[in-house]
Order: structure tokens, then C-alpha cells, then sequence
């Protein structure tokens, strides 16, 4: 195990921000990330596990224990749609893989990025689609007692961009696994509004699997929400803040309130949960005054999307952290609506 001191985390981030890691290393095999933890463990050091960097924000004063890399890599097909697939592995390459033969039940997720690892611990989602509805096990190593363990899907208790993972069991594993049963044959996802407008406009009713990916990646690409080199609204978390789920009678509320406001701007509200109602964070966020292109010094929101909080270039931690709090301030004052960022804070 090659422990290394004092390496930089920015360039590890797609937000290209924080302070270094006072101890790092890189996992190839599960033993490697036993070995981590029992080395830290020993040394007492916190520890933090980093898949592919994209949905984290480190601390300008960086990390004080140690950060393990994860790079387990390896997809094996068991079955028919079954795909075994180590948590280093990119994320977005398992997609490919997955429509390249033919399986329906990612597509629709094209074009996320970060790391295998890191999709059932929130539960990722986009475009109509989640992990959850395709996760059958996923393999963990418990940090108390040093023990590999399978979970199978309704052990992870998944829900809206949550998982035990996040919630109850926050820092208590680490996914070394991912096991994902598709669809082979299947017809691909076409419920979001974005993917039925691109299709309705292209005057395809039937998209194969490939060309909903490419649709997806194309959308994500116009909201600068897929990784692209020299793209400034690229350094970013992407979704900043988590669409928020409500009760019926609290966005009937905020839909009231909405009239008031916004003539002719009905508020954008989807079935959630339990009767529960899901409201767009990035209407609210436009509507409190943070519009596309808004900028506060080295920092602002996207010109393409509004949930995408971007490094301008030069920013630090603290600045993304206080455009963060005057974004949630705002919406609450104005939509009585508290916002919950998507990313996970490191070192603060």
C-alpha cells in the first residue's frame, strides 16, 4: 500500500476546488481498501472515500486524514442483463457497455459521471430513470469490523436520491461492488419531457436504446451538464440542490403562491412518493432571482442550467459554500422552501 502526504484534492474534483489530503492512497483490490482502513483505524485518522469527483466540495483547508481512492475495476455479464461491476469502474462507460448490448434500464443515465461506487449510495437518477429500479446487490466492506457484506435491494432502502448509505448508515461501508440486472431486448425510457421533446421533434416515435443515450448526452450537454474539456459551466457538482419533496397541500401552497408572483409561469410539479409532490428546484432557484449566467465574483450559476453552481475560475471552497447559503436564504424568503444540496462536503 503506497501512502502518499500532502496531495492536492482540486485536481481530483470536477469543481477543481479544496486543500490537500494529509494522507492519500489508491485502492486496486478490496484487500487495498482493507489495508486503508486498517491503517487508518490504527493511526486513528478520519477517512474519505473518493470515487470519480464529481459530486463532492472539499474544504480549502483539505482533508485531515486519510482520503482512499477508489479504483476496483472489472465488468463481468453473469446473465442475461446481470452486470457485476467493480466501484471504480466509470460510470458512464458501464452505460455504453450496457446499450452496446442491447440491455434497457441506464440509458436514460447517460452521461453522468463520477464512479460506479457512488451510484447507490444516493441513489442517482435522471431523465426518468434511477439505480434502484436495476440494483439487485451491492457488495460493501463494513469500517467497524473490517467484514465484506452483500445488500440486496431493499437492504440499501432506497428512495428519492437516498440510500442507507447517505442516511442511516452514513460513513459506515464502503461500496466495493455494484450488481445490476437490465433488460435485454428491452424498450428504452422515453417518459421525461426533455427525451419525448427531442424525439417528438425529431419525429422518431420509436428511438432505439442507442439513440435515446446519445439524446440524453446531447440534453446534458446543452444544460453543460455532461464533462466537456475547456467548458467553463463544466466545473461544477452538477445539480447543486436536490428537487424538494413536499405534501400536496404544501405545493398547493407554493403553487398559489406561484400565481401571485410569476403571471403566467405555472409551477413545475411531478408525483412523488407516498402522495407527496415533487417540485423543480431550478424554477424556484430562477424565480428568487438566481438566473442562468448569474455570476458573484469567482463564482455563479451556469449559463446553461440553474441548479449548476460553477468555479469560474480561481474560486475557493468558501465562495461556492456562500453562494450555497445565499441561494437557500433566498428561496426560503421568497418560496418558504428549504433547498438540500446534492454534494457531499468534505473536510468542513
Amino acid at each position: 500500500m503506497n501512502i502518499q502526504e500532502n496531495i492536492s484534492l482540486a485536481p481530483l474534483t470536477t469543481f477543481q476546488v479544496g486543500g490537500p489530503a494529509r494522507f492519500f492512497t489508491e485502492a486496486h483490490s478490496e484487500r487495498d481498501v482493507q489495508n486503508a482502513v486498517a491503517y487508518a483505524g490504527e493511526r486513528r485518522l478520519p477517512l474519505f472515500v473518493l470515487g470519480g469527483g464529481s459530486n463532492l466540495v472539499v474544504a480549502d483547508a483539505g482533508f485531515r486524514g486519510l482520503v482512499v481512492k477508489v479504483g476496483l475495476s472489472g465488468v463481468r455479464m453473469e446473465s442475461d442483463g446481470v452486470f457485476r461491476t467493480a466501484a471504480g469502474e466509470n460510470w458512464d462507460s458501464l452505460v455504453e457497455l450496457t446499450v452496446a448490448r442491447n440491455c434497457a434500464g441506464l440509458e436514460c443515465l447517460s452521461g453522468i459521471p463520477g464512479t460506479v461506487g457512488g451510484t447507490p449510495v444516493q441513489n442517482v437518477g435522471a431523465y426518468g430513470q434511477e439505480v434502484s429500479q436495476t440494483i439487485i446487490r451491492v457488495r460493501v466492506l463494513e469500517l467497524a469490523t473490517g467484514k465484506i457484506w452483500e445488500f440486496d435491494r431493499a437492504a440499501c432502502g432506497f428512495a428519492y436520491r437516498t440510500s442507507i448509505f447517505n442516511t442511516t448508515q452514513r460513513d459506515k461501508y464502503i461500496v466495493l461492488e455494484v450488481t445490476y440486472r437490465l433488460q435485454p431486448g428491452g424498450a428504452p425510457s422515453v417518459q421525461y419531457a426533455d427525451v419525448r421533446k427531442f424525439f417528438s421533434d425529431a419525429a422518431n416515435s420509436s428511438p432505439t436504446l442507442r439513440q435515446v443515450r446519445d439524446a440524453v448526452r446531447s440534453i446534458r450537454q446543452s444544460k453543460a451538464m455532461l464533462i466537456v474539456s475547456g467548458d467553463e459551466d463544466c466545473r461544477s457538482a452538477g445539480s447543486f440542490f436536490k428537487n424538494p419533496v413536499v405534501s400536496a397541500a404544501e405545493a398547493d401552497r407554493v403553487q398559489a403562491l406561484a400565481e401571485q408572483r410569476v403571471a403566467g409561469r405555472a409551477l413545475p410539479r411531478y408525483p412523488a412518493q407516498d402522495g407527496n409532490v415533487k417540485l423543480a428546484a431550478a424554477w424556484l432557484v430562477e424565480q428568487a432571482g438566481f438566473r442562468k449566467g448569474y455570476s458573484h465574483g469567482a463564482v455563479g450559476i451556469s449559463r446553461k442550467h440553474s441548479l449548476a453552481i460553477v468555479n469560474r475560475g480561481g474560486a475557493k471552497a468558501q465562495d461556492i459554500v456562500a453562494l450555497k447559503d445565499e441561494v437557500q436564504k433566498r428561496v426560503l424568503e421568497v418560496w418558504g422552501v428549504k433547498l438540500h444540496p446534492e454534494p457531499v462536503f468534505v473536510g468542513f
